[in-house]
């Protein structure tokens, strides 16, 4: 199992088992080699084991584990009767130089993959480590994953019965911008408290000095990438560029340079989560963007990243809160595509999502194209409005601006569906009729 920190990976095996497991041991964040050891140690006495010192190194230290599980002893799972061991936050044990990985390895081929009754679970936030070093081996591990789960955020839908079952008596739009700040993390939204508004529970957290997530953001990123400053202004630069940035963009930007690295940090934000990549239409085979999709991560970097925090109810109103909740909005839509689908009615129809920025006209940017295989183009336009949106004169310009532009450019040869998608709707006026359908904050939770 694998997914970004606080997600709830460990939570759930838990649960599932009930804690009844024949070994349980979790990795330290931060932990040099004895450090790993002397926990691992730790747990085997815990589960019985007789020997003090802490092992030598890792093979010793599964060799063990072994012992352990031999034992006539050990604790059976009672509904399958399988010794089920439960190894968390693997990435973390595999400390440079370690002999971790060899170790595990020989643990498992010479002895436990041999044993029908054993179950061996093993959890990790660092999703690079856990896909390139057993999901993606092709070493010892080769074939030997016999099941995966790749542990996602929350949906609307979940964040909602969620907070039902937890009686928080959030409306929907509560729901929708608690999203935009906490993006669908259990963790997060475990720490909202029913007796204070969504304002005064975002004070608390992420404005007070002593707030649970006041410094959550540098925590976040340090346990998941051993060398995180790349990381960190990748997601920096990202965090000023809504419709996202080409690699070669990011390439030319200081304190990220180009070249393996840069492969390599983009490759693991995008695993962990909190980029996404995706083509420019008229860039089939090349030119990939990259765009933050992480919602708390924006927020962090917008609101607390600055020398003056203040409070959250301090930026309401401002020139920043408004251009943030937009963009947030925005980011919510973007991991919400299948809703959009549904309520378009086209779940069943084989579609791309891609991007488009003009060359000729400058600003035209459409950040979410739906091409689909019944010849059209969902060209969508999401934006966050506290009522209905009304479309102004102005605006409606733009639109018909940026449409002509992809059509001079792109020669699309489908038909084009302006869709709206906003939190109640549009206004009608008389510029609405260029809107052809609409999606409303509403249709997301489905």
């Amino acid at each position: 199992m694998y997914g970004r920190r606080r997600v709830g990976k460990t939570f759930l095996i838990r649960e599932f088992f009930k804690n009844r497991f024949a070994f349980y041991a979790s990795g330290v964040a931060d932990g040099k080699t004895r450090a790993q050891l002397k926990s691992f140690n730790d747990s085997l006495r815990e589960y019985g084991c007789p020997q003090r010192a802490i092992p030598k190194d890792w093979f010793e230290a599964f060799t063990r584990l072994r012992a352990l599980l031999e034992d006539e002893g050990a604790l059976r799972e009672p509904g399958s009767d399988k010794l089920v061991v439960f190894l968390d936050e693997l990435p973390w044990m595999d400390t440079p130089r370690s002999d971790f990985r060899a170790a595990l390895d020989r643990f498992w081929n010479m002895w436990g993959s041999a044993r029908p009754d054993l179950l061996l679970i093993v959890c990790g936030s660092a999703t690079s480590w856990m896909i390139d070093n057993l999901i993606d081996d092709h070493g010892g591990f080769y074939n030997r994953v016999t099941r995966q789960i790749s542990l996602a955020p929350f949906t609307l839908a979940e964040c909602e019965e969620y907070f039902a079952r937890a009686r928080t008596g959030m409306t929907r739009r509560q729901v929708v911008e608690c999203y935009m700040t906490f993006g669908g993390i259990p963790y997060y939204l475990n720490l909202i408290d029913r007796k204070y508004s969504l304002a005064q529970n975002i004070d608390q957290l992420c404005f007070s000095q002593t707030g649970e997530l006041r410094f959550e953001f540098d925590r976040l990123y340090r346990s998941l990438f051993k060398h995180s400053g790349r990381h960190v202004a990748i997601v920096r630069a990202l965090a000023q560029r809504s419709g996202g940035l080409l690699r070669t963009e990011l390439a030319a930007m200081e304190g990220i340079g180009d070249g393996r690295q840069l492969t390599a940090a983009l490759k693991e934000l995008e695993q962990c989560g909190f980029v996404r990549q995706y083509r420019d239409f008229t860039k089939p085979k090349n030119g990939q963007t990259y765009q933050l999709v992480d919602p708390f991560s924006l927020f962090h970097l917008r609101f607390l990243d600055t020398g003056d925090i203040g409070s959250w109810t301090s930026h309401h109103g401002t020139p920043g809160h408004a251009a943030w909740r937009g963009l947030a909005f925005e980011l919510v839509c973007l991991l919400h595509i299948e809703q959009i689908k549904r309520a378009l009615g086209i779940s069943g129809i084989e579609t791309r999502e891609v991007s488009w920025r003009a060359k000729t006209s400058p600003g035209a940017q459409i950040d979410l194209l739906i091409d689909r295989r019944d010849d059209v183009i969902s060209v969508c336009e999401m934006k966050y409005a506290p009522d209905k949106f009304a479309i102004s004169a102005d605006y409606a310009k733009t639109l018909h601006a940026k449409i002509e532009a992809f059509e001079r450019e792109a020669h699309p040869r489908k038909a084009l569906h302006l869709t709206m998608i906003t939190m109640e709707g549009v206004a009608r006026n008389a510029h609405s009729d260029i809107v052809q359908r609409e999606v409303v904050a509403d249709e997301l939770f489905t």
